[in-house]
């Protein structure tokens, strides 16, 4: 499939690989999967989304999700991705970059969101870490641009694990669980470094207690 606006972009890819994850862009398959991961973290993810619709996780929504996904990609409007466990590909939760905007700007939106069992493991950090090579380098953005409320810490903290900056405070900025809401607003730039994956912990040598002494 070509994208074409005002340049010809490639196919999005099959599979991105990160640091225990894959990236993969949603088919009509998943929908089991992807509901009843949503179903069951709903309460863990209300306060940092939309309000979902009534029939959100219903197969017509979710078909209905697919074709515009097609469309978007398409148009090179949107580019959604499942993070998928590399080990057994276990769904773990979505990430997508939207609004993007070519011409001078050269500029897209990330978003993401994590199940409630995964949260908290490194996860998503990892699914982030591996998007950024394919939107800096194959999609051709220059700057990424991320928002998320002010007492929502992991998120914060994962942006800037993996080189966002904050850049502003938008008042009233999303409509999230029905309130419009404050957000902070952070972007990195294709020249950022991109923070490294924190080394694995070196397992700590027990040693016994008569060589302690030099027995």
């Amino acid at each position: 499939m070509a994208l074409f606006r005002s340049v010809s972009w490639p196919e999005p890819p099959s599979l991105i690989e990160g640091e225990g994850v894959i990236l993969r862009v949603p088919q009509m398959s998943d929908y089991a999967a992807w509901a009843t991961l949503r179903e069951e973290s709903r309460s863990f993810l209300a306060p940092w989304e939309p309000l979902w619709p009534a029939h959100d996780l219903t197969r017509g929504a979710f078909r209905r999700r697919m074709r515009r996904y097609a469309r978007d990609l398409k148009e090179d409007n949107a580019y959604p991705f499942l993070v998928l466990r590399a080990a057994d590909r276990v769904l773990l939760g979505g990430l997508s970059l939207s609004n993007v905007r070519r011409g001078v700007t050269q500029t897209a939106n990330l978003g993401y969101w994590m199940g409630a069992p995964f949260a908290g493991k490194g996860h998503m950090t990892a699914a982030v870490r591996a998007l950024l090579p394919y939107a800096h380098g194959t999609l051709g953005l220059r700057r990424i641009e991320a928002a998320c409320l002010p007492s929502n810490q992991p998120s914060i903290r994962l942006l800037q694990r993996v080189g966002f900056r904050r850049e502003g405070y938008g008042r009233e900025y999303l409509c999230i669980n029905g309130v419009w809401q404050d957000h902070l607003l952070f972007a990195r730039l294709s020249s950022d470094p991109v923070a490294p994956a924190p080394a694995p912990a070196r397992p700590t040598l027990v040693r016994d207690a008569d060589e302690e002494r030099g027995g």
